[in-house]
């Protein structure tokens, strides 16, 4: 599928984008346009799959609650306020359809899934732009955009800006949202990636309106799988258990999550990579381009002045063998920035040279 550029609508399409370019199919690439844990799913999986067969010749049991029990334990929550879903999208739609035939407001530039749920549920959509270079949200502007709202949508760390609304202003936001009755929907699916405890879980006690949605598809690098969640007030877990669909959730994903959540190593050894990788942002700044602060896996930069600069630039990195992810799909960037995971040592070291070659006259 394309959108109106002609580009492929999701980005990390590679076959699409190599036959765009003139590109032969094997031709060798680093993706460095998927926000996934470059360590690769943890290494008991493969052998724990294998011995999961049996599973897959019953339905999944409606009252298995061992994964939203592990991820309440995880988060030191109720289990009635966790709602174990089909990836992050699924979770998406379920906050939308809460809210069908409401009013939405998408902070943009953000994730596409956001006002695709919204319209499908028959949510008129408002959006507020954040102010770019930097992507900073103005605040008062936010809370002025929240009368007459019925759900507010924000990706906190957001894609792709890797931008992080500091947690006073959520606090602000939510406290509007009281005065407004309105739900704050918060995507906290790259999370685990932020320095330190950013999570806003401490703040569900106090605010009924709130949902989270979490992802643990990217941390473990098992996208194929689909496994998300949210968390909220139990009564509002309840309405969007409801609205779920039966057997939402395969059995391999609902018995995966209490051992992937308690492999204390394999999140060890992911905080080092991102601790020596992290800078990764600063060296792409050093050589001259527009970089936002991120607080994610990812980093977006500023392809040039205008969508056909990023175009050409895009092309030069993926003739080199590194794929980009093209932002003609996010609002408000329009072609003309670049998002790029961090990956490896050895990946992002070629990363920096192919960009520094670039700027070179």
């Amino acid at each position: 599928m394309e959108n109106a550029s002609g580009w492929p609508g999701h980005g990390g399409r590679i076959a699409p984008l190599l036959a765009r370019f003139g590109l032969p199919s094997d031709h060798s690439v680093i993706d460095f346009s998927a926000n996934l844990n470059p360590l690769g799913p943890p290494p008991w999986l493969g052998q724990w799959l294998a011995g999961a067969g049996e599973a897959l010749s019953r339905y999944p049991d409606p009252d298995d609650d061992r994964a939203r029990r592990a991820i309440a334990a995880c988060d030191g929550v109720a289990p009635e306020r966790v709602l174990v879903t089909n990836g992050g999208i699924e979770a998406i739609h379920l906050a939308a359809a809460l809210h069908a035939g409401g009013r939405a407001l998408v902070i943009e530039p953000t994730f596409s899934e956001y006002a695709l749920a919204c319209r499908r549920h028959g949510l008129t959509i408002d959006r507020l732009a954040l102010e770019a270079p930097a992507f900073r949200l103005d605040l008062e502007a936010a809370e002025a955009a929240m009368a007459g709202v019925d759900v507010a949508f924000l990706c906190r760390p957001n894609n792709p800006t890797g931008t992080l609304i500091p947690r006073g202003d959520v606090e602000r936001l939510l406290e509007r949202a009281r005065e407004t009755g309105t739900s704050l929907v918060v995507d906290e699916a790259f999370v685990d990636f932020t320095e330190g405890e950013e999570r806003l879980t401490p703040l569900l006690e106090r605010a009924p309106h709130l949902l989270l949605l979490r992802s643990l598809t990217k941390l473990y690098d098992v996208p194929g799988l689909r496994l998300g969640y949210l968390l909220g007030a139990p009564e509002r877990v309840r309405r969007l258990a409801e609205a779920q669909m039966p057997w939402s959730v395969n059995a391999l994903a609902l018995g995966l999550a209490a051992p992937l959540l308690a492999d204390r190593d394999y999140l060890a050894r992911t905080r080092a990579w991102l601790a020596a990788e992290r800078g990764l942002s600063a060296s792409v700044r050093a050589l001259g381009y527009d970089v936002p602060e991120t607080h994610a896996n990812f980093l977006l930069l500023r392809g040039g002045r205008d969508a056909a600069t990023a175009g050409a630039l895009f092309a030069f990195l993926l003739e080199r063998g590194l794929l980009a992810r093209h932002t003609h799909g996010f609002t408000g960037l329009d072609g003309a920035w670049l998002r790029l995971a961090l990956r490896g040592a050895d990946d992002n070291a070629r990363l920096l040279e192919a960009l520094a070659a670039w700027r070179r006259p």
